[in-house]
């Protein structure tokens, strides 16, 4: 790995520098925000809702497991904002504890009202007439009862292990059982095949869609499991357990049997968080701490599901358009629609790809017709996160099948993807392809697939480079560009990484791409200084960066020289910023905004004035530590005039003026909403839709 100097004029200084997990807690936050905007349809504010519970999930999963283990190992060494593990973890349990407040009050005060008006309610155990009382424990009996486990504890009955995220119920009991035991505490699971609502009849609801909760159900009935006892209480509870996926690196022979292995014991990780309803006294939730090895900062009260990520459901199981976004058919661009024929379409030019806006189909197309096409001999393709059904696996078995020389690099360390891919990567093998897990210690996070096909006696090679991943769902959800292009010199480089990624040896010089972990970080510095260099010598600099997040310190403060030197930079990052933008004598001439709406924004753009000649890149590489030094990556240059234009008009200009869903960040680290005033609503993602998409027309 290549050392960096820090800029000798600019010490590396803590305060210039804010946290990374304050900052992921910021940018929940915004998405809260969404589910409080009245200008979304209801049950999308339901589902931003839920999202929230999804990121804060993972947010304990794996960064607050991370400083939990840095706390116990005691190590002291400082973040860049100076902050040590056990005080950064001390401001983001407050932080954690009033954002899930906030979000459950936004629950009970906004949305289930608003959801009740429209026909679509929760009907609460307390409130059940005689009917549905009979309903529910007529379910009861029929489902519940003959799945569920209830566990007395005593000596021969240890706490059981809880799955992580699991819902489960601790039970307080009064009087003695049959052998005469009375330990008074039981636990009981919740079966996770259950689905974690159920919907009532409308003539016994007496609304058009009536759910009951299954906490609901189970609470009402538990007692049934111990016959004779007096239930004195019944709470629902949940652990969320470390699931970094560890691998004993002095130990690994075969990575993918390694993780095999790990994966199962993912689920029972340390705790680091416990989440309990509001009315659990302290008795019980002082148990069930100490049985986690938690403490009370852990402890999560909540007024509600204890999981509202099984609110995602909602939205399918409820017919109603008129409270979801408007439907669209995503567009296809022109150079396609007249040219079916994809390897002539693309010889004739490159080929721009705006998703979701427009659709991801012309991929699946073209891996498609290269698996049926005879004049196909090869065929490589990086996988990182994919689909449990996938069309593109799918073409690539069959392309095997037929004989094709089929390389597959599959990331098996892809977070929460590893079981598809050993399932993918085990199919593939199995059908002749060569199956590859790109180079141990680095994550394979570039996004490529190359074609190699015989035309006019001599070999061609056609490559579809991406910001996102190969996936069919999220394709329709998430920004990306994609480029597919038969220039040579691209083309050439992308064998180049794919031969390093396959075999040994050292990299060759890539004529095109930047790559990481060897050349992307020296680059995107060099190309940084080069606009400073413009700037003293008064010429225009500009520097206009897209990405999910920026952390990394070196380029961070590679920045701030820029700015110093009177670079106008604009940094459009959706999630964690630890720069601190507008600071006087610093980066004052840095700006830093977050779009957050109904897509998640994914693409990485680079753009570079470089004295006009307007440099510009793809690439999946967000400005981390771990994209430029433990991933491999690139970035792609745009040669194409008009796909260049295309990407400057489409994936920058509208964010800059966005004024709909735009947050501007503060010095301090706190976003602000930007307002249109009187002015014209501009909203990117709503514009581009217009001008993309054709239209679903009802």
């Amino acid at each position: 790995m290549t050392h960096h100097p820090h800029h000798p004029h600019h010490p590396h200084t803590t305060e210039f520098f804010l946290n990374r997990e304050l900052g992921l807690l910021e940018f929940n936050r915004r998405v809260l925000a969404q589910a409080e905007d009245v200008s979304n349809p209801l049950l999308e504010r339901l589902k931003f809702l839920c999202i929230v519970s999804s990121n804060m999930d993972e947010f304990f999963e794996v960064r607050v497991a991370w400083l939990k283990e840095n706390i116990r190992m005691h190590n002291e060494r400082p973040a860049p904002d100076g902050l040590s593990p056990e005080a950064a973890f001390h401001r983001i349990a407050e932080d954690a504890h009033a954002l899930v407040e906030k979000q459950y009050r936004i629950l009970r005060e906004i949305i289930l009202p608003k959801l009740a008006e429209e026909g679509i309610a929760f009907l609460r155990r307390t409130s059940w007439n005689d009917t549905q009382r009979q309903w529910v424990r007529e379910y009861f009996d029929r489902e519940l009862a003959p799945v569920l486990t209830p566990i007395g504890l005593d000596p021969a009955h240890p706490f059981p292990r809880l799955l992580n995220k699991s819902l489960n119920f601790v039970v307080e009991l009064d009087g003695r059982d049959a052998f005469g035991r009375s330990s008074g505490v039981a636990i009981v699971q919740a079966p996770r095949i259950f689905p974690r609502f159920i919907k009532m009849p409308s003539d016994i609801s007496g609304v058009e869609h009536g759910f009951v909760f299954l906490s609901s159900v189970l609470h009402a009935h538990v007692d049934v499991l111990f016959p004779g006892m007096e239930m004195r209480g019944c709470f629902q509870f949940r652990v969320t357990r470390d699931s970094d996926l560890n691998v004993d690196d002095e130990d690994v022979k075969d990575l993918r049997a390694a993780l095999q292995g790990g994966l199962s014991e993912r689920q029972f990780g340390d705790g680091v968080r416990l989440e309990v309803a509001a009315d659990c006294p302290q008795h019980i939730y002082g148990f069930l701490l100490e049985q986690f090895g938690l403490q009370e900062e852990d402890l999560y009260r909540v007024d509600g599901p204890v999981n509202l990520v099984r609110f995602m459901q909602v939205p399918d199981q409820v017919d109603r358009p008129d409270l979801k976004y408007q439907a669209f058919m995503p567009g296809v661009p022109k150079a396609l629609r007249k040219q079916p024929d994809l390897f002539s379409a693309i010889r004739h030019g490159d080929i721009l790809l705006h998703h979701p806006f427009e659709s991801f189909t012309p991929v699946i197309d073209l891996l498609q017709q290269a698996a049926r096409d005879p004049q196909v001999v090869a065929i490589k393709m990086t996988v990182y996160r994919t689909s449990k059904e996938s069309a593109l696996m799918e073409a690539l078995i069959e392309a095997a099948s037929a004989g094709k020389e089929v390389t597959a690099v599959v990331e098996l360390m892809a977070r929460f993807d590893e079981e598809a891919n050993i399932n993918w990567a085990a199919k593939l093998e199995r059908v002749g392809a060569h199956v590859v897990y790109g180079v141990y210690g680095y994550k394979t996070h570039a996004k490529m697939l190359l074609i190699v096909r015989r035309e006019e006696g001599r070999l061609k090679r056609y490559a579809h480079l991406g910001t996102g991943n190969y996936h069919q769902r999220t394709a329709k959800l998430y920004t990306d560009f994609g480029l597919m292009t038969a220039n040579e010199e691209k083309c050439a480089d992308v064998n180049d990484v794919f031969i390093q990624l396959t075999g040994m040896g050292n990299p060759g010089k890539l004529k095109a791409l930047w790559q990481s972990p060897f050349t992307m970080h020296s680059a995107m510095i060099a190309a940084i200084d080069n606009e400073a260099e413009h700037a003293r010598a008064g010429r225009r600099a500009v520097v206009i960066a897209k990405m999910n997040s920026l952390l990394e310190p070196a380029l961070i403060e590679t920045l701030y020289a820029a700015s110093q030197a009177g670079v106008t930079i604009h940094l459009i990052v959706r999630g964690v910023c630890t720069l601190r933008p507008g600071v006087k004598g610093l980066s004052e001439n840095i700006k830093v905004r977050s779009i957050v709406g109904r897509f998640l924004e994914h693409t990485r753009v680079f753009y570079f004035f470089n004295n006009g000649k307007e440099d510009l890149y793809l690439g999946s590489a967000d400005w981390m530590g771990r994209n430029f030094f433990r991933r491999i990556e690139i970035a792609f240059p745009i040669f194409d005039v008009k796909s260049k234009r295309r990407i400057i008009r489409e994936g920058l200009r509208p964010y800059l003026v966005d004024n709909c869903q735009a947050w501007e960040m503060q010095s301090d680290g706190r976003y602000r909403k930007k307002h249109a005033r009187g002015g014209k609503l501009r909203g990117a993602q709503g514009m581009l839709l217009a001008e993309l998409a054709a239209k679903a027309r009802d």
